[in-house]
């Protein structure tokens, strides 16, 4: 698909542009080209998504539309300001970008860059106060904005002690309350659960029906489909734009930037009927080609190439009972000096070589659960016990040195040596290992992560995606019987969430115990048990099939969550008038439960 001319769009040409690039090119000073003649308008009231793999120039991108990065060639224009033009003697002119910054705002991917006081209200002020707005003005501004991120309850806490996903409502809620003619979020979602993204993406759709212009980054496939205007980037430049429907209809050409298509594209694939991106468009041509009242031999066709394809690559559920417990909380509570603690009274075993993920709305206890499973905190009231060594005394809790390895919400942040080898070499070096042992674990977890060849390389330019690769090679090499990792996919593009969940599936088969936190309904649904964490307690526990069931729909929906998208399809067939569907979990299972169904109802297909 040929990227389309600059200046044409498929918002109206009478409507203003809030920004435009012309032939912009940026390059870092370590010589990476992040932009390379990007031309690009976007218009009032309109939301444009972009899309690429890790390492495409997204943020750059975002960074130049808020006037945070002046380019080295090209020209741009900021809410009506020239604010940088490379044929111009002085390239920026430092007032313009000024004036244009107070009608801009962004929404960095990590809520921890944007966050400046130890109080959530004063935080979100802190915009508004800046920009001169009167004092009686900025209280209606943050109030309303916290009530619209659903975090008044937690006006006067400290952001710095809040889940990473309350951060990012509050990073949100401060750049709404500069109203902005022209908002700029990279990846809001990332660190959010499902109703946290649903909020958002409702915030978003009333901004640009207001005539806010919106600049959506996102690697959220189907969070895209809302928007009017996708683009995509590759090595920094625009690789094509168009429509949602446009873009998502080059399934190869997607495949090869790093990325995929929204389920609902994937699911009419998989069942050989007309693409499409439309939900509605789908269950129909579903209905009629393999409904009960069907007569067509559209079915049968279906299920003979359907009957050709691989089948999931999922490992089925294991039947195995571990023989012992390698991790256990009794009755649990802990609190960072709250009224309400982080836990209350959890109960949790956790089985020698099992993968476990841990599920929950923000603020649901998650992380700080993980906290506690490091020995990073101690409980207030009850017992942590792994590998039979309660953690309650810190000569204990040393022991443990070895026996945990934890992968952090930004991983690259844990990175700090001059070399990729160096870097992953500072745990066992540590373990007070031979020469020989440390090369050889070094070179193992490298392999596994798939960045040999990169030894000598400075870890501070790699890639995102290879950084966080980095990283856990780094707590690999320490050889830990259990690996706790807290949203090991955020931020990774398609192609990095498959590769990272391959080798969390290849590390677990060797016998590790997994513990990952994930606001993702797929990731847990691979997991051999899922727990559901709700407002400090343990709401659901059991394999995937047990949670995620029709019976718990509304109890994870009130809980912030939700089903895989595989059984809230299954879920609406069948009151749309499908046979019953069972609880597929993934999308080959959904695909040949409709073929089984099909079969059923109409033995003639």
């Amino acid at each position: 698909m040929a990227p389309l001319h600059p200046d044409s769009s498929p918002t109206p040409n009478h409507t203003p542009h809030v920004a435009r690039l012309s032939h912009v090119t940026l390059r870092y000073d370590s010589g990476t080209q992040a932009l390379e003649d990007v031309s690009l308008k976007v218009f009032s009231g309109e939301h444009l998504c972009v899309l690429g793999a890790n390492g495409s120039g997204k943020s750059t991108l975002a960074s130049v539309l808020c006037g945070l990065l002046a380019p080295d060639a090209g020209r741009v224009q900021l809410v009506g300001e020239n604010t940088f033009d490379s044929n111009r003697q002085d390239h920026i002119d430092f007032a313009a970008y000024q004036r244009a910054r107070r009608k801009l705002g962004l929404v960095f991917q990590n809520p921890d860059d944007q966050l400046v006081t130890t109080v959530v209200e004063e935080d979100i002020a802190f915009g508004p106060e800046n920009l001169g707005v009167p004092s009686d003005e900025i209280g209606t501004r943050v109030e309303r904005e916290l009530r619209r991120v659903a975090m008044t309850a937690y006006a006067k806490a400290d952001p710095t002690r809040l889940s990473g996903g309350q951060k990012q409502r509050v990073a949100i809620a401060g750049a709404l309350a500069m109203e902005p003619q022209l908002l700029v979020l990279d990846e809001p979602g990332s660190l959010l659960d499902v109703r946290g993204r649903s909020a958002i993406m409702r915030v978003m759709r009333r901004l640009r029906d207001a005539g806010t212009a919106i600049v959506h980054v996102t690697h959220f496939m189907e969070e895209a489909l809302e928007a009017d205007r996708v683009v995509v980037l590759d090595h920094g430049r625009i690789a094509f734009e168009g429509s949602p429907s446009d873009v998502f209809a080059h399934e190869r050409e997607l495949g090869t930037l790093g990325l995929e298509e929204p389920f609902v594209a994937r699911f009419s694939r998989r069942l050989g009927l007309p693409w499409t991106c439309d939900d509605d468009i789908l269950e129909n041509s579903i209905l009629a080609h393999f409904g009960p009242d069907s007569s067509t031999t559209g079915g049968q066709e279906t299920q003979t190439r359907s009957s050709l394809r691989p089948a999931s690559n999922n490992r089925p559920e294991s039947n195995r009972t571990p023989a012992q417990t390698v991790a256990s909380f009794e009755n649990v509570t802990f609190s960072y000096g709250r009224e309400r603690p982080a836990l209350d009274n959890v109960s949790l075993r956790i089985a020698t070589g099992t993968s476990l993920a841990l599920v929950g709305q923000t603020g649901s206890g998650k992380s700080t659960l993980l906290r506690l499973l490091c020995a990073l905190e101690v409980p207030d009231v009850g017992h942590v016990v792994i590998d039979g060594i309660d953690t309650l005394r810190k000569r204990d809790r040393r022991r443990l040195y070895g026996t945990i390895g934890y992968v952090m919400q930004h991983p690259e942040r844990q990175l700090f040596a001059e070399t990729v080898r160096a870097d992953v070499a500072f745990g066992p070096e540590n373990l007070g290992l031979s020469r020989e042992e440390v090369d050889r674990r070094c070179s193992h977890a490298l392999e596994l992560v798939g960045l040999t060849g990169l030894e000598g390389a400075s870890p501070f330019e790699l890639s995102g995606g290879q950084q966080r690769l980095c990283a856990l090679a780094g707590i690999l090499a320490m050889e830990p019987h259990i690996l706790v990792l807290d949203e090991p996919t955020a931020g990774l593009d398609p192609r990095g969430r498959h590769e990272l969940r391959n080798i969390l599936e290849d590390i677990h088969a060797h016998g590790v115990t997994i513990v990952q936190v994930t606001h993702s309904m797929e990731d847990a649904a691979r997991a051999e048990r899922v727990v559901v964490l709700d407002q400090a307690h343990v709401l659901l526990e059991g394999t995937p099939k047990e949670v995620f069931c029709a019976e718990h729909e509304q109890l994870l929906v009130d809980a912030g969550l939700g089903l895989t998208l595989s059984l809230t399809w299954a879920l609406r067939l069948e009151r749309a008038g499908l046979p019953s569907l069972g609880s597929p979990l993934t999308l080959g299972e959904l695909v040949r439960a409709v073929e089984m169904a099909s079969k059923e109802a109409s033995p003639w297909h």
